[in-house]
């Protein structure tokens, strides 16, 4: 069998192995259905007239400016990859390194190739991103300084392509070296990387954008170490987030393994929710950690980059395709605008199916949550003020939440409480 055909061989084998643990490990039915049958959900989700106006408004602004940021940037990186125009500019950016450098020369085409084509699409996607945050401001989402969100683009630039360089210098110089078999180093490769940055996330690049302190010793603290140690999960410490220089959104999460595992608050949720609210969402933080779904998550990530450069060993074989981008081989350099574009049009493609395993997921750690507070009326109060603090839609178009939602609608969730309720009556 041919090395193209065994690179298909293991694509399919490893989007199988994707399959198997995601059909295995994702709770498909969460709540059982209590004497009389489950609530409906309500389409206005508990919340008043004027607040769903104001919602409808809020996606009128910014939906279709979503999608065309996502079609833009989609196209943008058609351009760049199935066309000459982006392997030219890569081999333009090895022009002045010569002499004895010569040799490593792809190396800093790799480097300075993906950092400009990220920038090209970031820059081109500039006058959208502004207008994202100019809705987000008038309507109040966003309190951040145009210093602080340049500073935000910028830094979320420089973190991205330098990720990515490192992930194509590891795919370009396997390809070098091993023409043949690269794809299948790489594929273990990249199941390294995604391993490592699941456990260097939050030491290493949370703190790129936020600024941690502890929460201050009182009731709300005690309460939560307690939550946490009735959930059987070890706490190092709870931490703040001071998440109020850029946005007026809740959120808390858990993060980190073994001894560095923390609770995270957002500084808003202290400043706008009780705390009872408080240690809801914190229970449903909790869920994840009960149901190991990061752990999860970095399984089926590993294996999905697995089958993915898998897959790019297959495609990438395809002389027509590497030729559209002047590219002699995976090890050419030239040929990183079409890996880029194969990467973006797959992770699109998947994003339908990743969303409906999410909101599963999501489902469950609501469960969990309700399972473990026993206040149903707190975890409503607390969706629908998580609803009005980003000013969701209770029940977005279905076609919408299909495609794009990535948990269940607050409609939804308030609709879970009330069914739990009436599953725990008496």
């Amino acid at each position: 069998m041919s090395a193209r055909r065994l690179a298909l061989a293991a694509a399919l084998v490893l989007g199988a192995a994707v399959a198997v643990v995601l059909a295995v490990r994702t709770p498909w039915s969460v709540l059982p259905a209590p004497a009389g049958g489950a609530v409906a959900p309500d389409p206005t989700g508990g919340l008043p007239p004027s607040y769903l106006t104001r919602a409808d408004s809020f996606a009128a602004a910014i939906r279709p400016a979503s999608l065309a940021g996502l079609l833009l940037g989609l196209a943008v990186t058609a351009v760049l990859g199935l066309t000459r125009l982006g392997g030219r500019l890569v081999a333009a950016l090895g022009a002045p390194v010569r002499g004895r450098r010569g040799r490593h020369r792809w190396v800093w085409q790799v480097v300075a190739g993906v950092l400009v084509l990220t920038a090209i699409g970031r820059l081109l996607l500039l006058p959208l991103n502004i207008y994202t945050e100019v809705v987000l401001h008038r309507y109040g989402l966003s309190v951040e300084t145009w210093a602080l969100w340049a500073r935000d683009v910028v830094v979320s630039l420089l973190l991205d392509a330098a990720l990515t360089a490192v992930g194509l210098l590891v795919l370009v110089g396997l390809a070098r070296r091993s023409p043949r078999w690269w794809w299948a180093w790489g594929a273990g490769a990249a199941a390294a990387l995604v391993v490592a940055g699941s456990f260097l996330w939050p030491v290493l690049l949370e703190p790129a954008f936020n600024r941690f302190t502890p929460l201050p010793a009182g009731h709300l603290r005690t309460d939560l170490l307690d939550l946490a140690r009735r959930n059987g999960t070890p706490v190092d410490d709870v931490l703040v987030a001071d998440a109020s220089r850029r946005t007026t959104s809740l959120n808390a999460y858990v993060s980190g393994f073994g001894s560095t595992r923390r609770i995270v608050v957002y500084d808003t949720v202290l400043h706008q929710l009780p705390d009872d609210q408080i240690e809801s969402i914190v229970a449903h933080e909790l869920g994840h950690v009960s149901a190991d779904d990061v752990l999860t998550g970095t399984l089926t990530g590993a294996l999905g980059a697995a089958a993915g450069v898998a897959a790019l060993g297959w495609l990438l074989a395809w002389r027509p395709l590497l030729r559209r981008s002047g590219a002699e081989g995976p090890g050419d350099p030239r040929a990183i605008p079409v890996v880029l574009f194969l990467v973006a049009a797959g992770t699109l493609l998947a994003t339908p199916a990743q969303n409906l395993v999410s909101r599963q997921i999501e489902a469950r750690a609501d469960l969990h949550a309700l399972d473990l507070g026993r206040q149903p009326a707190s975890f409503i109060a607390m969706q629908q003020r998580l609803a009005e603090a980003s000013l969701a839609q209770p029940e977005p178009p279905r076609v919408w939440h299909l495609l794009f939602g990535d948990h269940p609608t607050e409609a939804e969730r308030v609709a879970m409480a009330r069914t739990w309720e009436r599953l725990h009556a008496g």
